[in-house]
């Protein structure tokens, strides 16, 4: 019968282009299935093959468990104290074989193998097809239509490869025929438990916009030209981001091309999408004004705190800078990941102008000044009497007007009021946190001091967050949580459900 083996393995290897060693690996976990079916018991089995002259051996397998109770498989498992028997440095987790006769080629057995072999005879031409394909994850690829519906694409990427391409994938409103080439790119290999390796491709990702501009672009293959960012609404619209790392080069006019050459092979590969290159630049507001193009900005005031920027422009450029259904402001906002808010110049100001009255007032209770000195703090970049109260006295000092007695008097004055606030906070949140069910004020006091100051604090809380507050044991912190819950989350529901549901037994709501 090892002739015949031989004859089989290297047959098959051909044949399907499979080294032999897979073949010899699905013949011995073939013979393996069929001895086992020969065991009234469910048996581990290994078969080992003679790779010259087809010969095989059959063992049988124990697992070494270090127990001291029964065996949970006793058909395959073999005690510590047992297998040490005859093999004294044996571990647990090891494996003890004792050689077994050999099954014979018959009806059965051959048909077993025929079942077996063929499920990993695709299996290995599945892992070589995938193979082949990860060197070309990240790349554009050249594919064949094989059939489009409404919801799916399939596609032929050669060498027996083929990927659906889900409807998220395909660029709206793009449609082929079967035998069609189009580029796509691939994007990963997902391992699916159900179905094996999948091969993901898509025309709808912003690293296929990259991908395209590469290939189109010598001097961002050549990494003279960097792209930084890109934003698409696929089939419509798109901005990409680029700077040159040699001045000598234009990276907006090298992506354009010659009389817009390049930027347009691209936009034809993507159903006509539209696409502005924009300017990248170090200075946000320089880069916020490249990347609200074709609309002129006139005005631009950017809040770190809230990490949103606001934009103004002309009132007959409002149209222009917001676009069709706000698409212009949102790809910007996507390139620059910042939010930006568009609005007309005078509308701007009016905001400007209320914001910067409620910086002077604050600065006019809370220090004690003027308008003009507050106007002078709010001109200097100063928002908060906390950033008065706390930075050093030389960036006061810097302002025209403060010396040194001065910028220690109004930080002084600051440091009052900023605790003042937070004592007024504190005692808010007592009296709230004290008209809870189950809560009086001593707890609600250890609560603040916790940094829970709200109602909706308290109802965020779980219960391993309170344990350790003197006084509250799990039952009580479970008790004043779900009184915080109910009051803040569920009052306006008037749903029980929603409250049982609720329960303070573990994590914070997310």
């Amino acid at each position: 019968m090892g002739k015949e083996i031989i004859q089989i393995a290297e047959a098959l290897s051909n044949e399907r282009a499979i080294p032999q060693e897979k073949i010899f690996e699905a013949l011995e976990m073939a013979l393996a299935t069929a001895t086992k079916k020969k065991y009234p018991v469910d048996i581990a089995v290994r078969v080992a093959i003679d790779r010259k002259n087809g010969s095989y051996e059959t063992f049988r397998r124990w697992t070494v468990v270090d127990t001291d109770g029964p065996l949970e498989n006793p058909a395959s498992e073999v005690s510590l104290e047992a297998a040490r028997v005859d093999h004294p440095d044996i571990q647990p987790g090891d494996v003890v074989e004792e050689e077994i006769p050999s099954v014979e080629f018959d009806r059965i057995t051959i048909q077993t193998a025929k079942q077996v072999l063929s499920q990993k005879v695709r299996d290995a031409e599945r892992e070589q097809i995938i193979a082949e394909q990860r060197d070309r994850v990240g790349h554009v690829v050249n594919a064949t239509v094989k059939k489009q519906n409404h919801e799916i694409m399939v596609i032929d990427l050669g060498n027996n490869a083929e990927s659906v391409m889900k409807r998220d994938q395909i660029i709206p409103h793009e449609t082929y025929g079967r035998g069609d080439r189009i580029k796509v790119l691939l994007q990963e290999i997902r391992n699916d438990p159900g179905k094996g390796p999948q091969i993901i491709c898509t025309r709808t990702s912003n690293d296929f916009l990259k991908e395209l501009f590469r290939i189109e672009v010598p001097e961002i293959g050549e990494d003279v030209i960097e792209i930084m960012g890109v934003a698409r609404d696929p089939g419509s619209r798109a901005k990409i981001a680029v700077r040159s790392k040699d001045h000598r080069i234009d990276p907006r006019g090298a992506c354009i091309g010659m009389r817009g050459s390049r930027v347009m092979a691209v936009s034809n590969e993507l159903a006509g999408e539209k696409i502005d290159v924009v300017l990248w630049d170090e200075n946000l507001a320089q880069y916020v004004t490249n990347a609200m193009e074709p609309a002129e900005v006139s005005r631009i005031v950017i809040n770190e705190d809230t990490h949103s920027i606001s934009v103004g422009v002309e009132q007959d450029h409002l149209a222009l800078a917001i676009g069709r259904n706000g698409q212009n402001v949102r790809l910007a906002s996507m390139l620059l990941g910042w939010d930006l808010k568009v609005m007309a110049e005078d509308e701007m100001e009016k905001n400007l102008q209320a914001e910067n009255s409620k910086i002077l007032k604050v600065f006019t209770e809370g220090l004690n000044v003027d308008d003009e000195f507050a106007q002078a703090l709010s001109d200097a970049g100063f928002t908060k009497l906390e950033e008065v109260a706390y930075v050093p006295e030389e960036e006061l000092m810097s302002i025209d007007g403060i010396d040194e007695e001065t910028a220690k008097a109004l930080q002084a004055n600051a440091r009052a009021a900023v605790e003042k606030k937070a004592r007024e906070a504190d005692s808010e949140g007592i009296k709230a946190l004290s008209s809870l069910p189950g809560m009086d004020e001593d707890l609600a006091r250890r609560l603040v001091a916790r940094g829970i100051k709200t109602g909706e604090d308290l109802a965020e809380q779980a219960v391993d967050d309170l344990t350790d507050v003197e006084g509250l044991d799990e039952k009580k912190a479970g008790e004043i949580i779900m009184a915080a819950r109910n009051e803040y989350w569920f009052k306006d529901s008037g749903s029980e459900t929603k409250a049982e549901q609720g329960s303070a037994d573990g994590s914070k709501a997310e």
